[in-house]
């Protein structure tokens, strides 16, 4: 169908450009993904994994969501249930969506609802939990029980109504072209667009007949939570990158994500094949009272940004989250930027960086620039405690194993009849 390589993936970067993601609904993950509610199933951030193989924060967040749907009354039934196999694991990608760090996401999970109103094709991703004692990061006891439900309560149907108030949706793309000229680059730092969100909510929300508490609290919540957009940013890209794989051909990354034990990539040209390698753990900076030997191992679906050509890819547009992450100052955040753009084909015209003086985000990860040039994609993180309960300990940066992109250009070189030298 594709003349060259190259001309296949200026249709899979055409794409991407051309998708445009809007939030139009908040729903049950389980009346959107059915998988979830034909039995005890979880869906978890990266390649395939199981139970044993997860890292403390996956599966305290296994822990937490089992405890949320009332399959188990305390942690160590939890742990049992876990333990005999009864409860079923599926990665978040196979079912269209993705999820931060442990990426644990369970039937009654209110759930971001995002459609490409170019092709019609979904993402979903949960929701932001705020700052503290999180599930994502593998916490699991009363307050976070108590936030979930809230979520759940008070939070999803407010934001439900507004949406169905909203004539297609709320436009993601709208939003971060101006969030990425005030400081944002949707990984580490939503600062701007978590409020230019809010602002685009909130003369709805007032209009709803809702208690006068619930009102306060859910304009407390979205007003306080810096990264409420990161979840709408990993479902935009998800919306995004799963357009460009409609072409079934190239070399483009579609999707980039971690575990804790596996680091996995998919391309264009390579359908939903994984291409695994072992993760690296992130370095950075770290809470008052830990260390870098207390780090988890690389983990979560948020990597789909770096994917898209934000977040780490795009880190000089955010100046105000270098030193946070523990790589240095603004002209480190350059560097890394132009690095990036050696493995990136394409430009986007979406998101025009200020600090880059007005030069587009990178677009279009080619696996053949990435070996042919030893750069891998560097991603920016929270960094979790490694053992289940403790939640995150800081942030900081972290590669992409080498060894995913030159599994992938081998075969894609076998899917084209071409000679591999072993």
């Amino acid at each position: 169908m594709y003349a060259s390589i190259n001309e296949a993936n200026e249709a899979v970067i055409e794409k991407i450009k051309s998708a445009r993601p809007f939030w139009v609904d908040v729903a049950l993950a389980g009346d959107v993904i059915p998988w979830l509610k034909a039995g005890k199933n979880l869906l978890h951030a990266g390649p395939k994994i199981t139970w044993p193989e997860m890292t403390g924060p996956m599966q305290g967040a296994c822990i937490s969501a089992c405890l949320y749907e009332g399959w188990a009354k305390t942690d160590t039934e939890a742990i049992a249930l876990l333990e005999s196999e009864q409860v079923g694991f599926e990665p978040c990608h196979h079912h269209n969506a993705v999820g931060p760090m442990g990426g644990i996401t369970s039937a009654n999970f209110p759930m971001i609802v995002v459609q490409n109103q170019t092709d019609g094709n979904f993402a979903y991703c949960n929701m932001n939990e705020g700052i503290g004692k999180v599930m994502r990061f593998g916490a699991y006891g009363e307050e976070v029980q108590q936030r979930l439900k809230w979520m759940r309560e008070e939070l999803m149907p407010a934001l439900k109504q507004v949406l169905a108030n909203t004539e297609q949706g709320i436009d993601l793309g709208a939003l971060m072209a101006q969030g990425v000229t005030m400081g944002d680059e949707f990984h580490q730092r939503n600062i701007a667009t978590s409020a230019l969100l809010l602002r685009a909510l909130a003369p709805k929300l007032a209009l709803l007949d809702l208690d006068k508490n619930v009102m306060s609290r859910v304009f407390n919540f979205l007003s306080i939570t810096d990264q409420f957009f990161l979840n709408l940013a990993m479902a935009f890209c998800k919306c995004s990158m799963d357009a460009g794989a409609q072409i079934k051909a190239g070399s483009i990354v579609t999707a980039m994500t971690r575990n804790g034990k596996e680091f996995g990539i998919r391309v264009s040209g390579l359908r939903d094949q994984w291409f695994t390698a072992p993760v690296n753990t992130p370095e950075g900076l770290y809470f008052t009272g830990y260390s870098q030997d207390q780090a988890n191992p690389d983990i979560g679906d948020s990597a789909i940004t770096e994917t898209y050509g934000i977040g780490g890819a795009a880190m000089v547009a955010a100046p105000g989250v270098t030193r946070f992450v523990g790589v240095g100052g603004v002209d480190v955040a350059l560097d890394i930027s132009e690095e990036m753009c050696e493995i990136f084909v394409s430009q986007n015209s979406l998101l025009q960086i200020p600090s880059w003086n007005f030069h587009a985000a990178c677009l279009g990860l080619d696996i053949r620039s990435v070996v042919e040039t030893g750069i891998t994609p560097i991603i920016n993180t929270g960094i979790a405690h490694k053992e289940a309960g403790i939640g995150q300990i800081g942030a900081g940066t972290v590669r992409a194993p080498l060894a995913c992109f030159e599994k992938a250009l081998q075969a894609l070189a076998c899917e084209l009849g071409l000679e591999v030298e072993a």
